[in-house]
């Protein structure tokens, strides 16, 4: 088990993404997401990560229903104020409509950690962290926490409440967290909770060929999965799959070997919506690697190396240094 910051708050070494399950990676398939989601719990998985703009809402009610019988033995995190269009919601009057929605959607009368999805450029940190604030203090909401947050945005907030996670991309092929931002959480006792810890499947070697993707898969417009990037990336993930082989684990299990490996206060999560690569990548927990093993790995894919933009232009990022 892993703590949420100083919160006190327990989860498991890995949470499940649920993003997936819903929208951006093809067609959505209920009765497979409920398997996956039920098996995840079988397996030990405790943490499970939503948001109100997944799916429009209809993640928070496949993950709150499904979960439902289990709800006080697991950590139930969701997130607001995202929109496509850049600019976040986080208006105080929003943030608590916001949070009452989500509570009405995942069928229960708190959420465990609740983020805020980007930072609005519109309103100070210090009214939307105060709102939130004030969740908890109305047990609504028992931890909070900001996603792609930079290291000014982490400190501006932390002196108005606790936080207890940051959610940000982290991977062996997006490492720009680790510039400044992983440093100022660490200093703050906050937990980082990276998200697409496997490069959106890329760093399990089983996406070769972005054109073979559905149409809505939203790696169609990732320029690290296009032309000469793409084979550069390729060429990566190849040396990475050699080392797995040689540690007879896959080299998807190695990539979150790797960030489990950071420390103690890193829980990624990994999403799918199979349970065999649910499966997989539970495994992880059982790949320890030593100190010359993380080195050498850190050394293969060093800060900056994936080819590419991991953003289209169409996307929205946070205000951290690691979102550009």
């Amino acid at each position: 088990m892993r703590a949420l910051g100083t919160s006190g708050i327990l989860v498991s070494n890995q949470g499940l993404g649920c993003f997936g399950m819903s929208t951006a990676y093809g067609p959505a398939d209920d009765d497979q997401s409920r398997q996956v989601l039920h098996e995840a719990v079988a397996l030990g998985i405790t943490f499970f990560d939503t948001a109100d703009i997944y799916g429009d809402g209809h993640n928070e009610q496949l993950v709150g229903a499904a979960l439902a019988d289990v709800r006080e033995d697991i950590v139930l995190a969701t997130k607001f104020g995202f929109a496509a269009d850049g600019v976040s919601g986080g208006n105080p009057d929003h943030v608590r409509a916001a949070c009452e929605a989500s509570l009405r959607r995942l069928g229960t009368d708190y959420i465990d950690l609740y983020y805020s999805h980007r930072i609005d450029p519109t309103i100070p940190i210090e009214e939307t962290v105060g709102a939130m604030a004030e969740l908890v203090a109305e047990g609504k909401v028992r931890a909070i926490g900001l996603s792609e947050a930079s290291s000014q945005s982490l400190r501006r907030a932390q002196a108005i409440h606790p936080i207890s996670a940051l959610q940000s991309e982290w991977s062996l092929w997006t490492r720009d967290i680790e510039a400044e931002v992983l440093a100022t959480a660490r200093e703050l006792h906050i937990t980082v909770v990276p998200y697409s810890p496997l490069g959106r499947g890329f760093l399990t070697g089983a996406v070769t060929d972005a054109k073979a993707l559905a149409e809505t898969d939203m790696r169609q417009s990732m320029p690290r999965f296009h032309g000469e990037a793409l084979q550069a990336n390729l060429d990566l993930v190849a040396q990475v799959g050699q080392m797995a082989a040689e540690l007879n684990c896959t080299p998807g299990q190695l990539a979150l070997a790797w960030l489990m490996a950071q420390g103690r206060d890193v829980v990624p999560i990994p999403g799918t919506k199979r349970v065999a690569y649910l499966r997989e990548n539970v495994g992880a927990d059982n790949v320890v690697l030593t100190t010359e093993q993380v080195a050498e790995l850190s050394d293969l894919m060093p800060p900056g190396v994936a080819a590419g933009a991991r953003y289209g232009r169409e996307h929205s990022y946070g205000d951290s240094p690691a979102s550009v």
